[in-house]
C-alpha cells in the first residue's frame, strides 16, 4: 500500500503525498539513490524513466527522460539541494528539453522527501512539493502531476518486495 494520502494546500502552495512502505528507511533510500532502481518507479507505469545522469549529493543533479507508450518523450532534471541519507533529501525539480536543459516556460517545484521509521521494518515516506505560485500549482495539477506521482509511487511496493 504505497500512497495513503494526497493533500493539496493552495494557501501554502504545497502538495503533500504520504506513503507507507514495507521496508526500513535504508532500503527505501536505495529506491532514490540507485538510478537503476529509480528508473523502475519514477514515472507512471506507462511512462518509464531513464536516468542519464544521477548524482544524489548536495550540489549534484539528475537528468532523465520518460518515454510514453507511443514513443513520446518528456525530459526532466533535478538539482540536489540537500541530502541526509537515509532520512531526507531536497531537490529542485523541473522540465527539460531534449538536451537536458531546463525549460524556462514551465514551472519548477521544490521537492522535500522525508523517510521515517514507522514500526517494525516499515517506512513512512512524505513527499512535499512546493510551488512558486498557486497558478503554477494549478498548472502542474492540470498536467496530471498528482495522478502521475501517485501511480509512480504505487510501484515502490513491488520493488521493495523483490
Amino acid at each position: 500500500m504505497a500512497v495513503i494520502s494526497t493533500t493539496p494546500d493552495p494557501s501554502a502552495r504545497t502538495l503533500t503525498l504520504v506513503a507507507e512502505l514495507a521496508a526500513p528507511p535504508a532500503r527505501v533510500w536505495q529506491l532514490w539513490s540507485d538510478p537503476r532502481q529509480l528508473e523502475r518507479w519514477w514515472g507512471p507505469p506507462t511512462w518509464p524513466a531513464t536516468f542519464v545522469e544521477h548524482d544524489l549529493v548536495a550540489g549534484g543533479g539528475s537528468r532523465y527522460r520518460m518515454t510514453g507508450p507511443d514513443g513520446e518523450q518528456a525530459h526532466g532534471w533535478w538539482s540536489v539541494l540537500a541530502v541526509d541519507e537515509p532520512r531526507s533529501l531536497e531537490l529542485e525539480d523541473g522540465f527539460a528539453d531534449e538536451a537536458g536543459q531546463p525549460v524556462p516556460d514551465l514551472p519548477t517545484t521544490r521537492m522535500r522527501v522525508r523517510l521515517e521509521e514507522a514500526g517494525a521494518g516499515s517506512t513512512r515516506m512524505t513527499l512535499v512539493s512546493e510551488f512558486a505560485t498557486v497558478e503554477q500549482m494549478e498548472q502542474l495539477t492540470q498536467m496530471g502531476m498528482v495522478e502521475g506521482l501517485t501511480l509512480a509511487m504505487g510501484q515502490m511496493d513491488e520493488l521493495l518486495a523483490a
